[in-house]
């Protein structure tokens, strides 16, 4: 592989912001004049969706079943498969022919690192970040994520059900870490839907004590304004005076010191 930063997005409950996280994230970090590719890698794209994605070209689901049937990425193919957005970042669109990957993998020798084989024909060396939007379980797509990533960001849902399950992540993460030697760690848990409510502050108080070091001190609030953003196809961080774009901009200087230090 290359020096390129590759950091999965992951958490195994839905809905607690992880495509949000991905696509402000990526707008943030191109702001400060990164480079940065994102990769949806839930058959549900989501993150394809808020993009704004026009749903021409080569997706993530055709990249995996070629290299899983060992062919050969061409350069064409690779070119239609990478899609650039207007606020800077490129990507890579799912859609539902993801959702056939857990099946095949099945079969495929070195099935966990399929992944990693397809981002080794990828020009990476163009990207300081890579992004990977996981899907909302424990899978073999999850897995080869984890497999080929660096770090990995965890957003979590300001409600006490959020709550269940982090371990078991944290412990899977800690276990690829070790099977794999490639120094896999978490580089943050962040709070997202964040309001003014007692349960609100619960979670956030249990997050800071449970995992100590973790948390990021940037929060992300619950506003109307990201679902707005998404509507038209653009991140929060685009719009003036965005209190959600704001948060996003600091997390990116977060996760820059974070990797400093």
């Amino acid at each position: 592989m290359n020096r390129t930063k590759i950091i999965s997005v992951a958490n195994q409950k839905g809905g607690v912001g992880k495509s949000t996280s991905v696509i402000n994230l990526a707008a943030a970090l191109a702001q400060k004049g990164k480079r940065v590719l994102c990769c949806d890698l839930d058959s549900q794209g989501h993150l394809s969706r808020f993009i704004g994605w026009p749903g021409n070209s080569i997706t993530m689901g055709q990249l995996l079943r070629m290299t899983a049937n060992g062919q050969p990425l061409t350069a064409e193919t690779i070119t239609s498969a990478i899609c650039h957005h207007p606020e800077g970042m490129d990507y890579i669109a799912a859609d539902l022919s993801l959702a056939e990957a857990d099946i095949y993998l099945v079969t495929v020798m070195y099935r966990e690192q399929v992944l990693q084989r397809l981002f080794s024909q990828l020009p990476l060396d163009q990207y300081d970040y890579l992004l990977l939007d996981c899907p909302p379980y424990l899978g073999l797509i999850l897995t080869n994520a984890l497999v080929v990533s660096n770090e990995v960001i965890i957003p979590v849902q300001a409600q006490k059900a959020a709550l269940d399950g982090l371990d078991n992540l944290l412990q899977i993460i800690q276990n690829v870490s070790s099977v794999t030697g490639n120094g896999l760690k978490v580089n943050g848990i962040l709070l997202t839907m964040e309001d003014n409510t007692n349960q609100s502050k619960a979670v956030w108080q249990a997050l800071c004590e449970d995992y100590p070091g973790l948390v990021y001190q940037t929060r992300i609030p619950r506003l109307v304004e990201a679902a707005d953003s998404t509507a038209q196809g653009r991140s929060c961080v685009s719009f003036c005076n965005s209190r959600v774009g704001n948060q996003y901009v600091a997390l990116a200087t977060e996760l820059l010191q974070r990797e400093e230090e």
